[in-house]
């Protein structure tokens, strides 16, 4: 069974960050996000929904967040230092990560396995070129270590990482309930809305059809990273809708299975 079906629909929606809009009341809600080891409900209360049509794939988050905070506002900061609400999505060779803040800002990575990428193959083009000051090695959330410092703890090995990629055509809104930066008062939480173009999706496809066929699969991973302070000191929650066992975001084997209903 997948772990989310994402439901077709015929209207193109304006990406505003407003979750009341008929198609996301019709949507089907997630359960609620679990920690991303143990599986126990996350601390707070986040869900997600997907729509598509033939042009666009939506994605929806709803966070609770009772203080709400973000700092960073310019493009490609490393927003999961922060509280994020996070996209990624599995290419086969390679996959893409999005990362939002309750400011909407963003930030963009565009990996390739290593193993993958060869002199003249299909990824040897000007827009992925490893000698860009901006493309560097990337082992893993766990390539620090005495043991895996070079190639990190994947089978697969160490990723090249283009930090300069920007996925083209995507729209991302968020909406706030509440005061940013401000704890005087208790807050909702936030939305995020995204929009992304099938067709940015080419090097993500795999062979698969664009837009995708009634029944389809692709693996991705929807999280959520939060601090909080655990008797004054910052500790980060990880919360996803599908739990991996291991405090790794970059396991794409371990990320939910969506199936696209027609």
């Amino acid at each position: 069974m997948p772990h989310y079906t994402a439901q077709k629909i015929s209207q193109t929606l304006e990406i505003n960050g407003d979750l009341t809009k008929p198609a996301w009341q019709s949507a089907t809600w997630s359960q609620r996000f679990a920690d991303m080891v143990t599986a126990a409900p996350g601390l707070y209360d986040t869900r997600a929904a997907m729509l598509w049509n033939d042009t666009h794939l939506y994605v929806a988050f709803r966070a609770e967040e009772p203080f709400l905070e973000a700092h960073l506002t310019q493009r490609d900061s490393i927003i999961f230092l922060e509280n994020d609400l996070e996209l990624l999505i599995d290419g086969g060779d390679c996959y893409y990560e999005l990362e939002v803040n309750a400011r909407n800002t963003v930030y963009e990575v565009f990996f390739i396995w290593r193993d993958a990428y060869q002199k003249g193959g299909r990824f040897d083009v000007p827009l992925f070129d490893v000698y860009h000051p901006q493309t560097l090695t990337f082992g893993g959330n766990f390539d620090r270590t005495d043991e895996t410092f070079w190639y990190g703890t994947h089978p697969r090995g160490v990723r090249w990482a283009f930090l300069h990629y920007d996925l083209p055509g995507l729209q991302t809104a968020v909406k706030l309930e509440g005061t940013l930066n401000d704890n005087r008062d208790i807050d909702r939480g936030w939305s995020l809305e995204i929009a992304i173009p099938w067709q940015s999706l080419t090097w993500l496809a795999n062979g698969r059809s664009l837009p995708p066929q009634n029944g389809d699969r692709w693996k991705m991973f929807l999280g959520r990273f939060q601090k909080v302070s655990v008797s004054g000191i910052p500790v980060q929650q990880a919360m996803v809708l599908t739990p991996h066992g291991v405090l790794d975001t970059h396991l794409p084997e371990r990320w939910s299975e969506i199936e696209f209903a027609g």
